[in-house]
């Protein structure tokens, strides 16, 4: 991908897109390549565009989760400077919800 151009490309794509989401921030672990590629992300966003990170893990968590002091406080800096943080509470709106679909002991 980096040879034919598309990598540069997408990233470039990536950078100028007025907002950014990332779900599920923190599922699994990072190896190097994406950790490197989310910091030229955030670099090229940064005081830009908007990015918007959904997790389930804690903030204090994030920089173990990125799992390499350098690159976890040159990621965190751009992340947490001029950011708005929301941290919900109380249970998942999922358990409270009866599922849309009906199941077969409903249609009895």
């Amino acid at each position: 991908m980096r040879a034919d151009g598309r990598y540069f490309k997408t990233l470039s794509r990536l950078a100028k897109t007025d907002l950014l989401i990332l779900d599920d921030w923190g599922l699994e672990p990072l190896t190097d390549e994406p950790r490197h590629l989310l910091l030229e992300l955030l670099d090229d966003r940064y005081d830009k565009t908007s990015t918007l990170i959904a997790s389930q893990l804690p903030v204090a968590l994030w920089y173990d989760y990125l799992n390499h002091p350098t690159l976890a406080d040159a990621i965190l800096d751009r992340i947490v400077h001029n950011s708005y943080r929301l941290e919900l509470t109380g249970d998942s709106l999922r358990k409270s919800k009866k599922s849309l679909t009906p199941t077969p002991a409903d249609r009895s």
